[in-house]
Formats: C-alpha cells, sequence, structure tokens
C-alpha cells in the first residue's frame, strides 16, 4: 500500500466513524461555518490549528505558510484576511508562531536557499534587523532562534494592523482583536506574546484617513 492509498483508506475509516457516532454530522457541517477566528499560521505539520486549540470543522478559518508571515503584497493571505473579516465577521485573528521553527532559523543563515525561498525568508531577515541588537546579545543560537520567533509574530500582527481590511473593521465595527501567540512544540502549550485591538494606537504613517 503507498502513503498515498494509506490516506484514502484512513479518511474513509474516519469518515465512518464520524457518521456512526453522529449520522447526522456531515449534513449539518455541509451548511455551516461560522468560525470566530482567523488563524494565520506556520505550515509546519507538527503544528495543526485544530487539534492544538480543540476546535471543531467550522470553528476556526485557517491560513498557513512557511513562518507565519503576513506580507503587504501577499494576494493569498490578504484574500483570506478580507474574507475572514468582511464576510465571515470573525472577531478574533491569531498570528502563531512555534519555537524551533525551520523558516525562522533559515532566515537567521547566510546560506542560499534559492530564488523562491530567499525572497520568502528575505522578510523574516527584516525583522531580525530591526531587533538585531536585542537578538545579537542573545550568545545561544536557538534561544535567540525562539526569541525572534516571537518578535516575528508580534511584527506580523502589525503587519495585519497596517491593512486597510482591519482598519475599516475596526473604524465600523470595532472588531477584530489581533493575538499574537507561539507554540511550544516541546510541551504542547500555546504563549501569547502580543495582541492589538479597535483602540490600539498605530505609527500615523500607516493608518488611513478617509475609509
Amino acid at each position: 500500500m503507498t502513503p498515498i492509498e494509506k490516506l484514502l483508506l484512513e479518511n474513509k475509516a474516519w469518515a465512518a466513524e464520524v457518521k456512526a457516532d453522529d449520522p447526522g454530522y456531515f449534513e449539518r457541517l455541509s451548511h455551516l461555518q461560522t468560525p470566530q477566528f482567523l488563524w494565520i499560521g506556520c505550515s509546519d505539520s507538527r503544528v495543526p490549528a485544530d487539534k492544538i486549540t480543540g476546535t471543531q470543522p467550522g470553528e476556526i478559518f485557517v491560513h498557513r505558510n512557511i513562518a507565519n508571515l503576513v506580507i503587504h503584497t501577499d494576494v493569498n493571505v490578504l484574500s483570506v484576511l478580507d474574507y475572514a473579516v468582511n464576510h465571515l465577521k470573525v472577531n478574533h485573528v491569531i498570528v502563531c508562531g512555534h519555537y524551533g521553527c525551520g523558516g525562522v532559523k533559515a532566515a537567521m543563515t547566510n546560506h542560499d536557499f534559492k530564488y523562491v525561498l530567499n525572497m520568502w525568508l528575505r522578510n523574516i531577515k527584516d525583522v531580525y534587523r530591526l531587533y538585531s541588537d536585542e537578538l545579537d546579545a542573545i550568545p545561544d543560537f536557538d534561544q535567540r532562534a525562539d526569541r525572534l520567533v516571537e518578535l516575528n509574530v508580534k511584527e506580523q500582527v502589525m503587519h495585519l494592523a497596517k491593512t486597510s481590511i482591519i482598519q475599516r473593521a475596526w473604524k465600523n465595527d470595532q472588531r477584530p482583536i489581533l493575538h499574537g501567540w507561539v507554540y511550544g512544540l516541546k510541551d504542547g502549550l500555546l504563549n501569547s506574546v502580543f495582541e492589538m485591538d479597535p483602540k490600539s494606537k498605530l505609527d500615523p504613517l500607516y493608518t488611513y484617513d478617509d475609509l
């Protein structure tokens, strides 16, 4: 049996088990999506949003990419944000990184990861540059990387606040609250490191005055 065949077989077993426990489960789910949360997380397979938060399908809207970045030219993440905020009306947007992130560690090196990855990781290098004095004072590489994970999450939350999508929702609906979390692979716990709400102050350079 190939790995793909095994996945399909496991899916059949899972669907059968769910239907046996709750015959109307899939029918209800097909008509319902009312999440309170948008999760912007890392693509790392060890950090599944629903598992670590104990949420069920329909409760959390998810976008994932390498190192949980919010880039102002990334149509993918911005379209997810727009849909979640303006159509699903989520009340919370969570940017969740994780300690031991391979993308963050890669960005801390001078290795050439070739075209696309170099371009992507540059965004994390820019975060390092902002906090280089603090980070360079941490002698241990892994501890320095974990601190960069936290700072990267903070910067991505601030990137969210700089979008007209969030600022318009803050002005008109007084939502959503923006959360920056970091997940611990070694203990399974989520650590809150940063938060912004509709009353948060933002650099005037990034604020829109005609929303």
